[in-house]
């Protein structure tokens, strides 16, 4: 590695309970790669998102099989006013829905989502995220009154913690099931094939090792596949971009489109959506944009530290 940066950029609206995204970026002989685990992940959890980023900065990526991705808008827990107007500037046909948030209730969760499927009109795609945060008998009456709401469901990810679980809300509603944490968390991500748990899988770049080990997943696992974010700059959202536009086949919409979430970016063209598509390829860094974002010294040295601790060489 020849370089090193370590950014700091707010969100516009609090998501997943931070209210700004930090990381690292690592520039190597094929460009740029981002390293960005969230704060509270431990060395072993952390270590697929630094082989992501020395994939993309070492190694590069497969040869794309198309030159636009679709992408879904994110809609965090907020107030319908705000999740309609986010829709309604997001330029996308589907929209992700957060839902179950800790403090929250199922009524605001269905003001949230009848606000976006309002926003979408009748012809767009709604699919909601609760995180694992349901038992599975409040999974079952949720994903039925939101489905509603929603005037239909593309699909609920992640209604309940774990894959047996999973298994049994499958079973029991009528709405497609999708697993992410229950396969980026899982010591065996194939439980979900095995116990037939999902019809969707959700593959994220960083937490799984980089492209090529998503690829690997996608066709063991034998599931249509979602790529999605973890909140990246433009840097990090490339090797999702990447993925999804090597996959053979893609079906659904991919949870790419969140540097709008960032009130910054490190890209001179930051990977935005036009007409609800990312063109895929590499954005170019601007230098002026990493000093403008860059972390003060003491969380610099806190993700130098990091890094070694996950064990991999400090990049010079």
């Amino acid at each position: 590695m020849r370089d090193l940066h370590v950014f700091s950029i707010p969100l516009r609206t609090r998501f997943r309970g931070i209210t700004v995204r930090e990381g690292v970026l690592l520039r190597g002989p094929a460009g740029w790669g981002e390293f960005s685990p969230f704060l509270e992940y431990d060395d072993a959890t952390s270590r697929p998102w630094l082989a992501c980023a020395r994939e993309a900065a070492d190694e590069g990526w497969p040869a794309p099989l198309r030159e636009l991705v679709p992408v879904n808008v994110t809609v965090p827990a907020t107030d319908p006013e705000h999740a309609h107007a986010i829709v309604s500037a997001g330029g996308c046909r589907t929209a992700k829905v957060k839902v179950a948030e800790r403090g929250q209730t199922l009524a605001d969760d269905l003001a949230r989502v009848e606000a976006v499927r309002d926003a979408l009109g009748p012809d767009g795609l709604v699919r909601v995220d609760a995180n694992g945060a349901w038992d599975v008998d409040e999974a079952v009456r949720a994903i039925a009154a939101i489905d509603r709401a929603a005037g239909g469901l593309e699909y609920v990810e992640q209604p309940v913690t774990t894959v047996e679980d999973l298994a049994v809300v499958r079973r029991r509603v009528g709405v497609p099931v999708a697993a992410d944490e229950s396969i980026r968390r899982a010591e065996d991500p194939y439980r979900v094939r095995d116990l037939e748990a999902a019809d969707v899988a959700v593959l994220k770049v960083q937490p799984l090792g980089g492209v090529r080990a998503c690829l690997r997943i996608a066709e063991d696992i034998g599931l249509p596949v979602v790529v999605s974010s973890a909140i990246e700059s433009s840097v990090g959202i490339a090797a999702g971009v990447a993925l999804a536009a090597a996959l053979p086949e893609l079906h659904h919409a991919s949870g790419l489109a969140t540097v709008q979430m960032l009130t910054d970016d490190v890209a001179v063209e930051p990977l935005l959506p036009v007409d609800g598509m990312l063109r895929v390829g590499r954005p170019e860094v601007d230098l002026d944009a990493l000093a403008r974002l860059a972390a003060p010294a003491d969380r610099t040295d806190h993700w130098r530290a990091r890094l070694a601790s996950v064990g991999q060489d400090q990049p010079t």
